[in-house]
């Protein structure tokens, strides 16, 4: 491509800011603009001399902008805005609601697939890149079994779910795995671990004033597809506690899949991917900007409907030809 993709962003909190910071170390992409549910005139993003429109004037520019890349949260933004905006747009998210990934799939599929779009899905690290990593060490050691490990990190979806019940003022969720875990699944021992035995979940909750603490615990707690599963503790503090303790957003997690080879499966195999993140969301900001770039060459070439990371070749996801990767990289 000689021209430079047109990047429109939807949403403006830290995976919106993330994304411009993405879109900055690219040689092929330039944010044309920025749409919120806010007032357009109280938001001024990082990149000089990108407008900023409301979201409710985003379908004036549905042919010129290549791809959005959408940043709102899983919980209740995506689910309606994915659907919607496929219909018109090129578009990528970080859908991450594990349970309710085939059926947003399906949704999306639908709206793209008869706009002649391409909505790239459930794009970061986990779903994501652990996914290819599940699928290539499946795909390569067969006899095997898989582990997943989150954190200790601040997750954002979790985070958002928090602060959207009522009487939350803000809120972070660490996700903590449990280290004897850890090392029983290094260890080539294939041990069976319940969702409860790998991970733990911390919530640092500022409550608005008045609000009842017992029932927001519990709808924590009880919150399906987020915290019901969990050993879940539930801390209130104070919004100073907060800002002083919290402010960070980092992150990191492990994928490993304990496999067997040989006609009897007597060779043990471990294979790792991990990954330890300063910023959760400026990472997974950095692989949707790569995903972006994806969903545009494959619609260039005639491709339309959802795809997952697992439908995309990794070549499309870099700014380099074909040529130049397989004499640097293969």
């Amino acid at each position: 491509m000689n021209k430079k993709i047109k990047v429109g962003i939807v949403g403006h909190g830290n995976l919106g800011r993330g994304v411009e910071m993405a879109i900055s170390h690219t040689n092929d992409m330039e944010l044309a603009a920025v749409f919120t549910r806010r007032n357009p005139d109280s938001l001024t993003p990082l990149t000089k001399n990108v407008p900023v429109y409301s979201v409710n004037d985003i379908l004036n520019f549905k042919d010129k902008l290549d791809v959005l890349i959408l940043c709102g949260g899983s919980a209740t933004d995506l689910p309606k805005q994915g659907p919607e905006l496929s219909r018109h747009f090129n578009t990528v998210d970080s859908f991450d609601t594990h349970a309710k990934i085939p059926e947003y799939f399906d949704a999306v599929d639908a709206s793209s697939k008869g706009a002649g779009k391409v909505g790239i899905i459930s794009v970061g690290w986990d779903p994501g890149l652990f996914s290819i990593q599940r699928a290539l060490f499946g795909a390569v050691l067969p006899t095997g079994k898989d582990y997943t490990f989150w954190g200790k990190g601040v997750s954002q979806g979790h985070s958002d779910a928090i602060r959207r019940i009522e009487g939350v003022k803000d809120a972070k969720q660490y996700t903590v795995p449990v280290a004897s875990a850890i090392e029983g699944a290094r260890s080539g021992e294939n041990p069976e671990l319940t969702t409860r035995e790998k991970h733990t979940r911390e919530c640092f909750v500022v409550a608005e004033e008045g609000a009842d603490l017992a029932r927001i615990e519990n709808e924590i707690k009880t919150m399906p597809n987020y915290f019901a599963d969990y050993d879940t503790t539930v801390n209130f503090i104070s919004e100073e506690e907060l800002k002083r303790d919290h402010a960070g957003i980092p992150h990191g997690g492990f994928v490993i899949r304990s496999g067997k080879s040989g006609f009897d499966s007597e060779t043990n195999h471990v294979l790792e991917f991990s990954l330890k993140l300063e910023s959760n969301p400026e990472f997974t900001s950095s692989v949707l900007v790569a995903y972006a770039r994806a969903a545009v060459k494959l619609n260039t070439e005639g491709v339309s409907g959802a795809k997952t990371v697992l439908d995309i070749p990794l070549s499309y996801l870099s700014e380099k030809d074909g040529a130049t990767l397989r004499k640097e990289l293969v």
